[in-house]
């Protein structure tokens, strides 16, 4: 990876000055201190609407909000703004709801600004809300270099743990696979592909949802494509198209949601082939190797924004508080392209919680993985063993949650499940593998996984990227010491680990 910068495919929300699809020209401090944005950042309507979808009376919107119950009834009738505090407390309580209560340059700066200062980075209580408003407010072009230096600097730590990975592991920068080349990619574009994702979420629109007939239908109508069964003795292929015939053949042991999605596919790579090569071709790849496989990932992409478009399965996620079974059957998709859909929910001004979503096999090889969190996972070996994904892939067709917390500090709620995928005949083994799908506890009110745990106060599994990249001295699974700390061996001690760190 040559460089740090974000692959320009998705509108820009920090260039110079924040920007958005509802810019106003300027923000100034109230006179009573709040956050005043244009005159004020009167949002009545929305946040009335905001409690509603939540369900919650204003007794139970107040508490949360810590104002009293006729204060938030001000702000209801637009008879008061929003300050700082209150948008503070908002973006505490209903971190996924702060696009539909900012729709203003000088709002989204706070909230961005917010975001930096809780970066464990900086340690310490976060500033009070008026301090960072006055930031925002009265110095917005600083706020914006903050916001700026933040990124880069997130940019720069996962590009140095990425050498600090490939050195470690004798691999060389410039002989990567092209597979770990294009997980690098998506990795960049934050695993949302603007163009691609529109396009098939308006083919979607066009076929009421995309069940699998209206996808057949498409195919023949359009393009004269044939829908057939191949041979019972090809049970290892899973999509067969032969251009000469307009022949789409289709694995006999797919289960339905695999069937559809492989519709999906066919139909996309025609549809969006352009569009799709295109993209490819701009890549800053290495070889032509790559760039075929980049084109069959976004053909991956797109058919899994077809049969679960953008905004329909956000909205679904939200109100069902992303329970994937229910999504599952209400998509008609399997468990894990449901789960990873939900990772790819980073379109701006409608970004969904920020997700992390791996695959793990038997063996803890991390065949997919892709995280919009603050954690990363590890380019080479496996992940860390205290991670509760391991434990799933031996137990499949059951959820299991888990409390985590990186060496940063930052809590994680983790769901894992085990999962088996038939091969249709006895002589062929099934794939064995698990995936895994957590968020940040801040988000934890509406990820219902987390339903049961004490986010502040449990016990956490003190889980880390991997071992050599974990400082963690006195972890009893540690495999192997960290990369950038010298060990001791003392032959009269014998702990669990066979070394002292540092």
């Amino acid at each position: 990876m040559s460089s740090v910068r974000p692959i320009p495919l998705v509108p820009s929300e920090v260039e110079g000055r924040v920007t958005g699809s509802e810019v106003r020209p300027s923000t100034t401090l109230g006179t009573s201190g709040g956050l005043d944005v244009g005159k004020r950042l009167y949002a009545g309507q929305r946040l009335r609407a905001l409690r509603i979808r939540h369900a919650l009376g204003q007794a139970a919107m107040a508490a949360r909000l810590g104002v009293s119950v006729s204060y938030l009834s001000q702000l209801e009738n637009d008879d008061r703004p929003l300050t700082s505090t209150v948008f503070a407390a908002l973006g505490r309580q209903f971190p996924l709801d702060l696009d539909s209560l900012q729709g203003d340059d000088g709002a989204r700066r706070f909230a961005a600004a917010r975001t930096v200062l809780d970066d464990p980075l900086f340690g310490g209580a976060l500033p009070d809300p008026q301090a960072i408003a006055r930031l925002a407010e009265q110095q917005p072009e600083l706020a914006d270099r903050l916001i700026a230096l933040h990124a880069a600097y997130r940019a720069a730590e996962e590009r140095l743990q990425m050498l600090d990975e490939t050195i470690d592991s004798g691999a060389e920068q410039g002989g990567r696979l092209p597979w770990d080349e294009i997980r690098d990619w998506f990795h960049q574009a934050g695993n949302y592909i603007d163009l691609l994702d529109r396009r098939a979420e308006t083919l979607s629109g066009d076929l009421k949802g995309a069940p699998a007939e209206a996808l057949a239908e498409r195919l023949a109508a359009v393009y004269g494509v044939i829908v057939e069964e191949l041979a019972d003795a090809d049970a290892a292929t899973i999509r067969r198209f032969d251009a000469s015939r307009r022949a789409l053949m289709l694995g006999p042991a797919l289960p339905p949601e695999s069937r559809r999605f492989q519709l999906a596919w066919q139909l996309v790579a025609l549809e969006l082939g352009s569009e799709i090569a295109a993209i490819a071709d701009a890549a800053a790849l290495r070889t032509s190797e790559a760039r075929r496989l980049l084109a069959l990932g976004l053909t991956n992409y797109a058919a899994g924004a077809l049969v679960m478009p953008y905004e329909a399965f956000r909205t679904a996620a939200r109100l069902l508080r992303h329970d994937i079974d229910r999504l599952s059957r209400r998509f008609g998709v399997s468990f894990e392209q449901a789960c990873h859909r939900l990772s790819t929910l980073q379109r701006p001004g409608a970004r969904g919680i920020p997700f992390f979503f791996c695959r793990v096999d038997m063996a803890g090889n991390i065949t997919k993985r892709h995280s919009a969190t603050r954690l990363q996972f590890a380019r080479f070996g496996g992940a860390c063993p205290l991670w509760v994904v391991h434990e799933a892939a031996a137990i499949p067709d059951r959820v299991l949650v888990q409390l985590a917390e990186t060496p940063d500090g930052v809590r994680y709620v983790s769901m894992a499940k085990g999962l088996v995928k038939p091969s249709g005949r006895y002589d062929r083994a099934p794939r064995r593998y698990a995936v895994a799908l957590g968020c940040e506890a801040a988000h934890a009110r509406d990820f219902i996984y987390a339903d049961g745990l004490d986010i502040e106060r449990g016990r956490a599994a003190p889980i880390g990227v991997s071992c050599r990249l974990c400082p963690r001295p006195d972890c009893d699974q540690r495999a192997f010491p960290p990369a950038d700390r010298a060990i001791r061996i003392v032959p009269d001690r014998r702990d669990v680990v066979p070394y002292i760190i540092g």
